[in-house]
């Protein structure tokens, strides 16, 4: 059988088992239904919705879960207060870029901000345990930890911190700057720029030009996930305003160049947004034009070329820090 890791790029962690992880839950009061009991494989199926409750109750029949300390060997009743924990066995986690050393971009021995590759999850999440970008921050750097998120296939510049006190000041930042919007945030020292390509001939602007988007980003069904977000009409209560800011950079005959800076954070914002104005991200599989969710895709695919290109921040100690991701996303 050849050897599937020849096949990857240079500087790729081969597809590989990892080591399990245990899934701990409790049951509040509010989790039970009124008037009827809740059964083991439901709970879960509601839970983790990756499965249906045919597959619960094989997992139960298995003996990877437990109730109160106790193996289940069959399905049951749950009532208040009850802690469940899911053993769930090794799987295997997809190949994925290596970071190198040469990926950092700033250190001063406290903050830490990288160039993050294409293709590499921050933080366990989405079939992701083992190769992650936190997994490979604790074998090269360690005590560093993301103070924000990139998706998987962004790249481009995430801020890292050594220090707890470093990591809860920068968080608190960004989270401020963002809320306030890119204006507000440019005053206050802290300031993000995306790139990204997009569908071309579509956006209504001369090179230069920007368009502010405000389209609501909330939870809708979705065939694989149960629910996931996208674009939306405000006309439910769960619905979030979210705005942006898209500049067109360059047009070409294949992509359009655009930038864009977010001024709230909602998840897979700027795909939402460029799908919804018309312009999706170019090959992106899960959003199209509208802003809505293709229910054959995930949110972890990938295709698409979106970069997380400059970063303005105000340091702890005072002083300005600007970065630009080398290599910067262009036609």
């Amino acid at each position: 059988m050849a050897d599937a890791s020849a096949s990857l790029p240079p500087g790729w962690l081969p597809a590989a088992l990892n080591r399990g992880h245990v899934y701990r839950d409790r049951m509040r009061p509010h989790d039970l239904p009124a008037g009827q009991p809740l059964r083991v494989s439901a709970f879960y199926a509601a839970r983790y919705r990756h499965s249906n409750q045919a597959v619960w109750e094989v997992r139960l029949a298995a003996g990877e879960i437990w109730c109160n300390g106790q193996q289940l060997r069959a399905d049951g009743a749950l009532g208040a207060g009850d802690r469940l924990r899911w053993h769930r066995p090794p799987w295997q986690e997809p190949a994925v870029p290596v970071l190198p050393q040469a990926a950092v971009v700033f250190d001063d021995g406290d903050l830490l901000v990288l160039n993050k590759p294409s293709g590499l999850p921050v933080l366990p999440a989405g079939g992701f345990l083992e190769h992650t970008l936190l997994a490979q921050l604790e074998r090269l750097w360690p005590g560093a930890r993301p103070v924000h998120r990139l998706g998987r296939f962004t790249r481009g510049l995430l801020v890292c911190a050594r220090r707890p006190a470093t990591r809860a000041w920068l968080s608190a930042q960004l989270r401020d700057s963002t809320a306030r919007g890119p204006e507000a945030g440019e005053e206050q020292g802290c300031r993000k720029l995306y790139r990204a390509l997009v569908l071309p001939g579509v956006l209504p602007l001369e090179p230069g030009a920007e368009l502010a988007i405000t389209v609501p980003i909330g939870r809708r069904p979705h065939g694989q996930l149960g629910q996931i977000w996208c674009a939306t009409d405000g006309s439910e209560p769960s619905d979030r305003p979210a705005h942006s800011s898209l500049t067109l950079l360059e047009r070409s005959v294949s992509a359009d160049l655009v930038q864009v800076a977010i001024a709230s954070g909602r998840p897979h914002q700027i795909r939402i947004h460029c799908a919804a104005v018309g312009a999706p991200l170019l090959g992106d599989p899960l959003y199209g034009p509208g802003g809505l969710a293709r229910s054959a895709a995930l949110p972890g695919d990938g295709g698409y070329q979106l970069q997380a290109w400059r970063l303005e921040l105000q340091l702890p100690g005072g002083g300005r820090l600007e970065l630009e991701a080398p290599q910067a996303l262009g036609l």
